[in-house]
């Protein structure tokens, strides 16, 4: 029973507030030491993250940017994809999955998501590669890994690039591994937001591939290696030091904060009974870190509106999938070309997850899931 006491209590879908409550002291003190030695831009604290980083990805190396939009255009870019080339993206996916590719001048080709895992359908992919085809992004989405395995099959048949969107992913595992080295390259967001977040804007790649590093560190700044030389034409993109600063520091507690998450997940999957919510299916290779919590109604508007009046505040990702967004209308996609996505976005909702929730916040969630009709 839902108590009038627990109906005064707010629940968004994230509190940043909380997590950096806790580690304030801590982040300031090596924002002093970015300060003392006005290492703003670039510098020893970006390169001791991308070191940190990269050890917990298991990778060779990793290019800290100034965001995870520049993360995914300057994989492409470093991959030879440009205009005239055609790179598969799912439909089911936030929007700058597309963009690093048409930044680059190439065209976006898109994929539906299965109906129960929401991740993109290996099955779709094959029917939509062309001789055009360069490379294939798959997304680690909501933090679950994507058939890695099953994408990297038709990208092995087809000689086809395989970039991972790990934008939602830091820390996920795939049959056992970390995400970040299975594809050609890697590519992160550390938006606040993020599981792994930063103070500010910031991005990185993760690679084991030498000359695709190389190239990386050339095009992220202003396409070169030695000051006032510029090799070829190349984008300011570099991290900032304050942000790296404070990924430094989080990402010695993202293992902690995510397996919370996944406790999380767990009561909600084992307490949310009523059929009028369906959840994300979690393949048994996946240990997903539950960058967000999506459910599904059929009148999504409706629970929307319940949850707000019992002072819970759901998320949504995303309305509208980017096969239908107005910025890809020139493509001629039509309703119906990617129903499952499409579904998704009319449907779905992302509950309160983040952890620092309480037990009993989480209780409430479902209580007040239990009661909906």
């Amino acid at each position: 029973m839902i108590t009038e006491a627990k109906l005064q209590r707010k629940i968004n879908c994230l509190d940043l507030r909380q997590q950096h409550q806790k580690i304030k002291k801590e982040i300031f003190e090596l924002f002093e030491k970015v300060y003392e030695t006005t290492s703003f831009s670039g510098g020893p604290y970006v390169e001791q993250f991308e070191k940190d980083f990269a050890s917990f990805c298991g990778t060779t190396h990793a290019v800290g940017v100034n965001n995870g939009t520049s993360a995914l255009h300057l994989a492409m870019l470093a991959l030879g994809v440009g205009a005239g080339d055609e790179v598969i993206v799912p439909a089911n996916t936030f929007i700058a999955t597309a963009w690093g590719v048409s930044h680059t001048g190439a065209t976006p080709v898109f994929v539906d998501c299965t109906p129960d895992t929401w991740e993109i359908d290996v099955s779709k992919i094959e029917e939509r590669i062309t001789a055009k085809t360069k490379a294939i992004i798959g997304v680690h989405l909501y933090g679950q890994p994507f058939d890695v395995d099953g994408v990297k099959e038709i990208c092995a048949r087809h000689d086809l690039f395989l970039v991972e969107d790990a934008a939602q992913a830091q820390g996920a595992e795939y049959k056992g591994l970390v995400v970040g080295g299975f594809g050609d390259m890697a590519c992160f967001s550390f938006y606040p937001g993020k599981n792994l977040g930063a103070c500010g804007e910031a991005g990185g790649i993760t690679t084991n591939n030498q000359a695709y590093y190389d190239r990386l560190l050339s095009l992220r700044n202003h396409g070169s290696t030695v000051r006032y030389y510029h090799d070829e034409i190349g984008f300011n993109m570099r991290m900032g030091g304050l942000e790296s600063a404070s990924l430094i520091i989080k990402l010695k507690y993202l293992n902690e904060w995510n397996n919370r998450r996944r406790e999380i997940a767990k009561v909600y999957q084992q307490g949310i009974t009523n059929p009028k919510i369906k959840m994300q299916a979690q393949p048994s290779w996946s240990n997903s870190i539950y960058h967000l919590f999506v459910v599904t109604s059929e009148n999504r508007d409706h629970l929307n509106k319940y949850l707000n009046e019992h002072n819970i505040f759901p998320g949504l990702h995303y309305p509208v999938p980017c096969h239908l967004q107005k910025a890809y209308r020139h493509l001629e996609y039509k309703k119906g070309d990617c129903p499952n996505a499409e579904y998704l976005a009319q449907h779905c909702l992302s509950l309160p997850m983040y952890a620092e929730l309480t037990d009993e916040e989480v209780n409430y969630v479902i209580d007040v899931l239990k009661n909906y009709v």
